[in-house]
């Protein structure tokens, strides 16, 4: 929702506006001053310009939909180039007429009298007041449309102060003050709605914010193991939009490039508070161990479903290296088409600069099986009898899965809590051996068993 406050402040602009055409326009036709009808003309715009920041603010305000996925607010940024337009008018009218003037010479029957001078004072207290209470609202509601309003009534300010000094000497005697009073409104006219253009012109162009772009791209930079390929900034009503393309490990768990985006995510908001961030993660390709850059070379293949069991053997004497590695790609996939997958992940191996040969093993990718608890098979004895003979204590768990193809053993082992994971994982492998080797007669064939330790 639109906050209270932003139509607030626009609703009193808009009021203010229509008292200062009421006072300008109403005592310059009366006494006949260019100057005060000028500045009437130019008020009068305030009061079309109000009415718009009102509308733009109110749009802005609503949150995103199916047309408008990044939100309205740069409804605000129109809205500031329609009030340019309309100051804009308003100065050409304003130079045609002093022109004009001054071209005649002579005195134009202009005779300031004493209320003049208290319209323009009035004039100067309820522009100084908006001009204070739109440059807070701006700040505090980040609003395109008020920052310009701001800037409108500043000018009309500066317009009052000439208007001022123009009757001041017309008062004196010198009778074209009026006329060049009005050019200098004219002047500050075209100097505010230029600067209306140029700021949310660009903004509508996507020119990118290069202050909040050098924020953005430093508290990235600043993460580690973090590499920042691309960061695209764009900026809408004060609210930032941000696309970062990021590097991370191949053989990183989706779960763990999930953190990275989010602390990515975390940063820019630091830096940017009102911002949108999305992050895309790429895999790195530089900077990795052969073995990490062989995982992505293989993932690189679209049909490549999954690479397990990556060996680099590297040589006493020259260093060199071979690599070994499993591919697993959909089981109707045909041998020629999964040969030429591995022939291309081979060669594009032995490219680097340390690799002297690949070996690639092709594997089908497995369906999900259908299975059955197996329940009396007399294999549960015998791998529970196993177990604690080899470790000391009967199984934490045992489970035996029955499939088209044989047994699956699903065994929980103890082992001690200070052995390291490599004495952990060979004493599980000769238990799978031997739980192997040692099926009982009348139960069905093993076809894998999984051993799980824990201390």
């Amino acid at each position: 929702m639109t906050p209270r406050g932003q139509t607030q402040t626009a609703l009193v602009s808009i009021g203010a506006a229509v008292i200062l055409v009421a006072l300008k326009l109403g005592t310059g036709i009366a006494t006949g001053s260019l100057a005060l009808v000028s500045a009437g003309i130019e008020s009068s715009g305030d009061v079309v310009a109000a009415i718009l920041t009102l509308l733009a603010v109110r749009l802005g305000g609503q949150p995103p939909d199916r047309e408008h996925p990044y939100g309205h607010r740069r409804a605000e940024n129109l809205a500031a180039l329609g009030e340019a337009a309309i100051l804009t008018g308003g100065g050409v009218y304003v130079v045609i007429e002093a022109v004009g003037r001054l071209s005649e010479g002579g005195d134009h029957g202009f005779d300031p009298s004493w209320y003049v001078f208290a319209v323009i004072a009035v004039a100067l207290v309820v522009d100084f007041s908006r001009v204070t209470i739109s440059i807070r609202s701006a700040k505090q509601y980040k609003s395109a449309a008020l920052r310009s309003n701001a800037f409108h009534f500043a000018g009309d300010m500066a317009g009052s102060v000439a208007v001022l000094l123009g009757i001041g000497a017309v008062a004196l005697g010198f009778q074209q003050g009026d006329a060049i009073a009005s050019l200098l409104v004219a002047a500050i006219i075209f100097t505010a709605a230029s600067r209306l253009i140029y700021e949310n012109a660009r903004v509508l162009m996507d020119t990118s914010p290069l202050a909040a772009q050098a924020e953005a791209e430093a508290a990235i930079r600043a993460l580690d193991d973090v590499e920042l390929r691309q960061l695209r900034l764009r900026e809408s009503g004060g609210h930032y939009f941000a696309d970062a393309t990021i590097g991370a490990a191949p053989d990183q768990a989706l779960v763990a490039s999930h953190r990275v985006a989010d602390r990515v995510e975390a940063a820019v908001h630091t830096a940017l508070p009102d911002s949108d961030v999305v992050v895309h993660v790429e895999p790195l390709r530089e900077g990795l161990d052969l073995r990490a850059r062989a995982l992505a070379i293989a993932l690189a293949e679209p049909a490549v479903r999954e690479a397990h069991d990556i060996a680099v053997y590297r040589r006493v004497g020259d260093g060199r290296c071979d690599v070994s590695m499993h591919l697993k790609l959909e089981a109707a996939t045909p041998l020629a088409a999964a040969h030429e997958v591995a022939e291309r992940i081979e060669a594009t191996l032995r490219r680097e600069s340390d690799v002297d040969d690949v070996q690639t093993h092709l594997e089908p990718l497995e369906e999900p099986f259908v299975a059955t608890v197996a329940e009396g098979d007399p294999a549960a004895a015998r791998i529970a009898a196993l177990v604690e003979e080899r470790t000391g204590a009967p199984p934490r768990r045992l489970k035996l899965l029955a499939t088209e193809f044989g047994l699956v053993v699903f065994v929980d082992v103890i082992a001690s809590p200070e052995a390291t994971l490599e004495a952990a994982h060979d004493m599980a492998r000769r238990l799978e051996q031997e739980i192997r080797r040692n099926r009982p007669e009348g139960s069905a064939r093993i076809i894998d068993v999984v051993v799980h330790t824990e201390p």
